[in-house]
């Protein structure tokens, strides 16, 4: 182990672009998990109005909404997953820069290796991101086009 004080602060430049893609990574999160509570908020709604009212209280757009919420929920689950992933990866290839400049060993394939699965990874959560902003718009552009409110 040959760790000098001038090695670690070059370690940890290098280290500073990956520590900012991380910061954004957990923004990403905090807006993805924010939009699963009002995904969940609002299927929790429509099924108080199925358990007050019945079987009969759920109207054809209703049950319409709790699919798209459905559909929603699960496409917003993916993107928060590969959000994690990016998340992780991005800590292993920091972790791999120290440990391969502490110990002398050669990572920069396994560290650029890493990199891009982090990168691929956002890209997949970003699509997913998306699709579900595509769905929930769509939701609205129907609610809008047939004039119906499904407040209960």
């Amino acid at each position: 182990m040959n760790l000098h004080l001038g090695n670690i602060g070059q370690i940890i430049q290098l280290a500073i672009a990956p520590v900012f893609l991380l910061t954004g990574v957990g923004t990403n999160l905090t807006v993805l998990t924010n939009r699963l509570a009002r995904i969940i908020d609002r299927s929790r709604v429509i099924e108080d109005v199925i358990n007050t009212q019945g079987a009969s209280g759920l109207t054809p757009h209703m049950r319409i909404e709790l699919d798209e919420l459905y559909q929603r929920s699960h496409l917003i689950n993916r993107a928060i997953t590969l959000s994690s992933t990016c998340a992780l990866l991005v800590c292993l290839v920091i972790a791999a820069l120290f440990l391969g400049d502490a110990l002398d060993l050669h990572l920069d394939q396994t560290i650029a290796a890493l990199f891009v699965a982090a990168v691929f990874a956002l890209i997949g959560s970003f699509i997913y991101f998306l699709r579900e902003i595509f769905v929930a718009t769509k939701t609205l552009r129907r609610q809008r086009e047939h004039g119906v409110s499904l407040l209960p």
